[in-house]
C-alpha cells in the first residue's frame, strides 16, 4: 500500500511509505536508485526536517529517523491518550504547515468519530487540533499561508480553514470541494503553484483538480488502480505529479483486473507544484 508521497529536493528523490508493509522507500529518479527501510510499526505519514532527519507519524506518536544510522526510530511524542475508543487508533497521512508544525490525525477500522487531528510542533509539544474526525487525511496550505485545506475521508468533502500561522489555530470551517456520487471519496491532497488542490480519489481510480474558489472540477488524471491514495508534485521542477495507489481492499477478482494496483505512477500536468515544508524542531 504506497501512501504519503513526498518530493525531497535536497535529495531529489521521492520518498513514500507503505502502512501495511512497514517499510519507508526512497527512489532517485536520476539514476534509478531505490532503498527501503523497516519500520516497527505502521507509519501513516513522513516528512523532511530541516536537520536532514525524517519525522515519521507512526502508529502512537511522532518519531525521529535518520538515513545515515537506519536505527530503530525515536520517538518524539506520543499522541494524546484515546482510551474512549473501542479500538486503537493509529496515526495516518501529515504534512508540516509553513511554520514547520508536523499535522497528522488518526483513524480506526470502526470508522467511529473518535479520531482527531493533532500537530507536533518544534518544541515537541502534541496539541490536539480538531476532534470529531472519522478517517483523517489530506492537507494543504496556500502559499500565502492564511488558509488550510483539510480531509476527512467519508465526509466526502474538502474543508478550509482560516489558518493562524503564529498559534495554529483553525476557524472558520467551510466546505470548498464535494466529490460526486460514484467517484469514490477523497484520500491524500496536494496544492500547485496557482492555489488548485489535487485530491486522490479512494475507490475512484483519478485524481482530481479542483478550484477551491469555485468548487469546480478542473481535471481528472485517470489511474489503473482503483484506489489511489495520494498524489504529490516532484522532479527538479516541481513539474511532476506522483501518484500512489493500494491493493488494500482489493478483492481476488478485483485484484486481478488491476495488475498495477499499488503502482505508483507519474504524469506531467501542465502546472508546478510548491516546495514541500520542513518539521522546524
Amino acid at each position: 500500500m504506497a501512501e504519503g508521497p513526498v518530493w525531497d529536493e535536497r535529495l531529489n528523490e521521492l520518498i513514500w511509505i507503505d502502512i501495511e508493509g512497514y517499510h519507508l522507500h526512497r527512489y532517485r529518479p536520476s539514476d534509478g536508485r531505490r532503498r527501503q527501510y523497516e519500520l516497527p510499526l505502521k507509519a501513516g505519514a513522513a516528512v523532511p526536517a530541516e536537520d536532514g532527519s525524517w519525522i515519521l507519524a507512526l502508529e502512537d506518536g511522532f518519531y525521529r529517523f535518520d538515513w545515515e544510522t537506519s536505527l530503530n526510530p525515536a520517538l518524539i511524542a506520543r499522541k494524546t491518550d484515546d482510551s474512549d475508543a473501542p479500538q486503537p487508533m493509529r496515526m495516518n497521512d501529515g504534512k508540516c504547515d509553513p511554520q514547520g508544525r508536523f499535522w497528522a490525525g488518526t483513524m480506526n477500522a470502526d470508522n467511529n468519530r473518535l479520531a482527531a487531528l493533532f500537530t507536533l510542533d518544534p518544541q515537541g509539544r502534541v496539541t490536539k487540533r480538531l476532534s470529531g474526525v472519522v478517517c483523517s487525511n489530506g492537507l494543504a496550505w496556500t502559499a500565502d499561508g492564511n488558509a488550510m485545506y483539510y480531509i476527512d475521508t467519508p465526509t466526502r468533502v474538502v474543508s478550509a480553514f482560516d489558518f493562524n500561522g503564529l498559534t495554529g489555530e483553525l476557524t472558520n470551517r467551510r466546505t470548498v470541494v464535494s466529490i460526486p456520487e460514484g467517484e469514490g471519496s477523497p484520500d491524500g491532497m496536494a496544492i500547485d503553484a496557482e492555489g488548485m488542490l489535487w485530491v486522490a480519489h479512494w475507490g475512484g481510480w483519478q485524481v482530481s483538480r479542483w478550484n477551491p474558489t469555485t468548487g469546480e472540477k478542473l481535471a481528472a488524471v485517470r489511474v489503473p488502480a482503483a484506489n489511489v491514495t495520494s498524489c504529490a508534485f516532484g522532479g527538479e521542477g516541481l513539474d511532476e505529479l506522483y501518484i500512489t495507489t493500494a491493493r488494500t481492499g482489493l478483492r481476488a477478482e478485483e485484484a486481478d483486473k488491476q495488475p498495477l494496483a499499488g503502482g505508483i505512477f507519474t504524469v506531467n500536468p501542465g502546472v508546478n507544484g510548491l516546495p514541500v515544508a520542513r518539521y522546524r524542531g
